[in-house]
């Protein structure tokens, strides 16, 4: 998965994970569960995509399209309470962690009705009675506190687990390998999760990165380590299943690294091209997950996008009537 010669070729073959075989037991989501959230993100995106280009959402919008199996397998494997920090990319993980769909588009929004009454915004989401300890506009700024949150976990013997989200980038920050090392010592119950879509921003994986095998990395540290295909959900489910029966057991932290691709730029106004080729991103715009699980669901994938489509937009409506925060509850304001 290196980047060889400007060139970054989508896998032929998923890394790991089979497709769910035979009827679904009641823990195990189905195509169409998977569908439904990942169809959900791509509406969203393209909404907000919408609403920043007519002035209703201002500043820089962080989008992930193509990246939409990597949240609904992981947060599937999850429990409500567990914990959750993600990235200022991770309203998809937000939704598919069950936050509320219209809280978190008030937030981002900047709606006294959101999450955080307005004042996080899109980059800074928390809930926690869903276990979101906060998206994190700061590179790896979330892995502390879900070592933190993992650390809790132990001591409490509550049985949880703390899930951290990052890109390929955060894997160069020294705040990330003190979390790491601390996570292999004490066997903390703790999954780092790092979608390496092959660039941090704007910069190739190999740029950055003085071995690109980022397993191995990571696993000098004592921590198990996998890799499984970003596209698949299923597959990326059956992974984090695995690594939070692991983690609820007591055997300590996973690092998974999930092999995906953004098919848009690094914000709404970047169209990504500077510095990949049309070519590149239309050969993984193939793999897109949201689309391939449409084309496999046929008929019923088409109701639940039009189904889907209708209830984001009258949220959305709903949302942009509701009232701004204002300068007096900023004072005695909070998370919910």
């Amino acid at each position: 998965m290196s980047r060889v010669n400007g060139e970054n070729a989508p896998p032929e073959q998923p890394i790991q994970g089979q497709p769910i075989q035979g009827q679904p037991t009641p823990d195990q989501p189905t195509a169409e569960q998977f569908f439904r959230t990942m169809v959900t993100m791509e509406i969203v995106e393209k909404s907000l995509t919408r609403l920043s280009q007519s002035g209703d959402l201002r500043g820089s919008l962080h989008l992930a399209q193509g990246q939409e199996a990597v949240p609904a397998g992981a947060c599937a494997a999850l429990n409500k309470d567990d914990y959750l920090t993600a990235t200022y990319r991770g309203h998809g993980y937000v939704l598919a962690k069950g936050c509320d769909l219209e809280a978190v588009l008030a937030e981002v929004l900047g709606r006294s009705t959101g999450l955080c009454h307005g004042y996080g915004g899109k980059m800074h989401l928390f809930d926690a009675s869903h276990g979101l300890l906060g998206t994190n506009g700061i590179v790896a700024g979330g892995i502390g506190t879900a070592a933190g949150a993992a650390l809790a976990a132990k001591i409490d013997g509550n049985g949880r687990v703390a899930l951290t989200v990052f890109g390929d980038g955060a894997i160069n920050q020294g705040h990330a390998h003190e979390c790491f090392n601390m996570a292999a010592l004490y066997k903390l119950p703790a999954i780092f999760l790092c979608e390496n879509n092959l660039y941090a921003e704007m910069t190739p994986l190999d740029r950055s990165h003085g071995n690109t095998n980022l397993t191995e990395r990571i696993g000098s540290y004592g921590i198990a380590t996998t890799q499984v295909d970003g596209n698949d959900p299923v597959a990326v489910f059956q992974t984090m299943t695995e690594a939070v029966a692991r983690a609820r057991k007591g055997e300590g932290p996973t690092f998974i690294e999930a092999h995906t691709y953004r098919t848009i730029g690094h914000y709404q106004a970047d169209p990504g091209t500077a510095y990949r080729t049309q070519e590149e991103i239309d050969e993984w715009r193939s793999k897109n997950p949201v689309a391939r699980y449409q084309a496999m669901l046929g008929d019923k994938g088409d109701a639940i996008r039009a189904e889907v489509e209708e209830h984001v937009e009258s949220i959305i409506k709903k949302v942009l009537s509701s009232p701004l925060p204002t300068w007096d509850s900023a004072l005695v304001g909070g998370a919910k």
